[in-house]
Formats: structure tokens, sequence, C-alpha cells
């Protein structure tokens, strides 16, 4: 433990308790105290692992001041490390408040990787990971929620967000009216646990799978594959790379070496690729 007190951040599992490091088992069992999303979930992995630090909660309804009051005890001299239920502290769960008021009292901020069920599912999806983004809960009203999703009509890159299981027909239909029946989905359910599950078709297949299910149940992660045409060819790739890096050295707001590295980004292709196809117009 490093001389001056600390705030760990401490990734926990989100489903399988052996997901966890020896570098966060190690934490845990040395620092002064664990503060919890909720003290009753966490005592289950603390309890499996003979760990008996004290720990204090520390959630949603009462991070306001309780941050302060673990700032304090930080103050005074002990190390506290914060988690959540499952996963990183601060993704979709409380840590921000806490976080931001350390660094502003100087206090040394340490995260401790850990489990987290976006990357989880992205990695299985079998959709691009080379450029994407995590977005969270999508809103619950109707209207947000389909704003949401008209904002992303265009996007060439894999879209990820969290879903209440109750919520997730209502999801999968406006997708299936905003994005179109064709587009590629993916719901990976219950990561890392015991009925773990990946759905992976069209949007108009995965919305057939789940309606013919009595009940849909679990921790639902969603992702939307990138706008594509009908034949699978991404829209940015509508033009090749040749007339795309033209059009942006046109524009005159970046020289040739930047706008292949903003074609090759905008395509899902590698800088090598766009390099080449730049010399095959210069052989002409």
């Amino acid at each position: 433990m490093p001389a001056q007190p600390t705030l760990y951040l401490v990734g926990t599992p989100i489903g399988n308790l052996e997901d966890i490091s020896l570098r966060a088992l190690r934490i845990l069992k040395e620092v002064q105290l664990i503060a919890c999303e909720d003290t009753r979930q966490t005592s289950k992995l603390l309890n499996h692992y003979g760990i008996q630090t004290r720990t204090i909660s520390y959630h949603e309804h009462n991070e306001l001041t309780r941050s302060a009051e673990l700032i304090m005890h930080i103050e005074q001299g002990q190390s506290i490390a914060l988690v959540t239920d499952a996963g990183m502290p601060g993704v979709s769960d409380p840590g921000f408040r806490l976080v931001s008021l350390a660094i502003r009292h100087k206090i040394p901020v340490v995260p401790v990787p850990g489990a987290t069920a976006f990357l989880s599912a992205l990695v299985a999806s079998g959709l691009p990971t080379d450029s994407f983004v995590f977005q969270g809960f999508l809103p619950v009203k109707l209207g947000q929620r389909r704003k949401v999703l008209e904002a992303i009509k265009n996007e060439v890159r894999t879209q990820i967000f969290y879903e209440a299981p109750h919520r997730l027909l209502g999801t999968l239909e406006d997708i299936v009216d905003v994005l179109g029946a064709h587009r590629h989905v993916v719901v990976a359910r219950e990561v890392t646990k015991i009925y773990e599950e990946f759905v992976r078709a069209t949007a108009a297949e995965v919305l057939a799978d789940f309606t013919k299910r009595d009940e849909v149940r679990g921790e639902i992660t969603l992702l939307i594959g990138r706008a594509e045409e009908a034949h699978g060819v991404p829209v940015v790739a509508q033009k090749n790379a040749r007339t795309r890096v033209r059009e942006l050295m046109k524009s005159g707001e970046v020289d040739e070496k930047e706008a292949m590295k903003r074609v090759a980004k905008e395509m899902g292709i590698s800088k090598s690729d766009v390099y080449r196809e730049m010399q095959k117009d210069g052989k002409r």
C-alpha cells in the first residue's frame, strides 16, 4: 500500500465470483474501509474470499453527503476502496461525485481494473470493435428513446447500451421502426452468469425471438451494428477512400496525412489500406 491514503476504484465481478483479480482482493483486504453501493451485495463477495474489512454504504441516494464524509476519512489517514454491486465504479453506477471530490482535494485516485459488462458483451458480439460508443441506459420515455435512435441512424460505429429486461421488446420495436428491420443487433443477456446468452441477428429477427418468450429476465446489454447499405457496405463506404480523402483535403481543414487517418477511421479500415488506394490513384 502507498504511504499516502488513497481512493481505490475496484472492479468487482459482474456475475461469476471468480472474475476478480488478485490485486483487487489484496486491496480489499488492506484498505481500512470499503464503500459499497449495497453492503449486502458486497458482503457476498467479501464472505466468499474471507475478507473482513469494514464496509459503508455509498449509493445514488446518499452520495452527495457520503462523498464528503469519505473524503474526511481519507484525509484522516484511511485508504478506501469504492465498489459497486457489479463491474467498475462510475460506469452507469455511483462514483463520479466521489472521484471528482477526491481529485479536488488532491487525493490519489487509483483504478483497479475488473469486469465490465459492456466490454465483455462487445468482444463476443461479432460486431466491429475498432470503433464503438457506449451510451449507458437508453431513455425510459418513448419519445426520448426514439430521438437517441434517430441520432445514430447513420452511425458507422458500433453502439452499446444497457437496457432493462421489461423494456427490451419496446426498444427492439423502436429499433426496427427507426433503424430498419435489417440493422444488425446483438442482445447479450446475463453475461458471465449461468444463463449467459447472446442473440445475434437482424433487428427484426431478434425482436421475433424475444416476442416468442414468456418473459425476458436478467441484465441486458444491447449492441447495434453500424449503418449499412442493403448489400452490407457501410454508409461511409459509398464513396471510395480516394474520393473521400480528396474531399477532406479540398475543404482545406486537413493535410493529406490527417485526411487519410480520418478516412481510415470512418470506413473502419487501416491507414495502410487508404495509403494503397491513394497510391493507385497516383499511378493512373
